[in-house]
């Protein structure tokens, strides 16, 4: 593949799914800095994967494991330097969402996936862009009854602490 097909096939890629980078991003860093940073790590490692991509799945499939993947390995890195990083306020950031939210509750619903381990994490954001079962499995490369108890106890923890949230607690 040529280089002026693979920025073409790119672009249209992050046009289509950057919310999804965007999402993946603000679950696993909590400051800004560093969801921008893992961000853009996300965009390379999908910019290496262009012409890798085999047709064998969707498109949100392949960039959610890249995602996943990326973010995964960021954690592990980043928690190596964590020490003497502060964070650096009134710095413009190039890449901006959406801020605007629909729904009240989703910051706290980021805040709680965030609070989850890594593969709890993954899921949990699967979960609610809607992916089957055998999609899921197949991007967290986990069998179909271990991502059901999963889900359940993912679930089930997110309805206990959304109660405790709606009590004010």
């Amino acid at each position: 593949m040529d280089e002026k097909n693979q920025q073409e096939i790119f672009n249209n890629w992050i046009k289509e799914h950057k919310n999804l980078l965007f999402k993946v991003a603000r679950s696993f860093e909590h400051s800004v800095g560093d969801q921008d940073d893992l961000f853009q790590e996300m965009s390379i490692q999908l910019w290496r994967s262009v012409d890798k991509f085999k047709a064998q799945s969707a498109v949100s499939t392949w960039i959610y494991r890249i995602a996943l993947n990326t973010a995964i390995n960021w954690s592990r890195k980043e928690r190596k330097h964590q020490s003497g990083r502060q964070e650096l306020d009134g710095k413009i950031h190039v890449l901006h969402e959406n801020t605007e939210y629909i729904d009240e509750r989703l910051p706290w619903l980021y805040s709680e996936i965030a609070r989850l381990d890594k593969i709890d994490k993954s899921l949990a954001l699967l979960m609610l862009d809607g992916y089957s079962y055998k999609e899921m499995a197949e991007i967290l490369g986990v069998s179909d009854t271990n991502l059901g108890v999963k889900i359940h106890r993912i679930k089930k923890h997110l309805m206990n602490r959304s109660k405790e949230y709606q009590h004010g607690i």
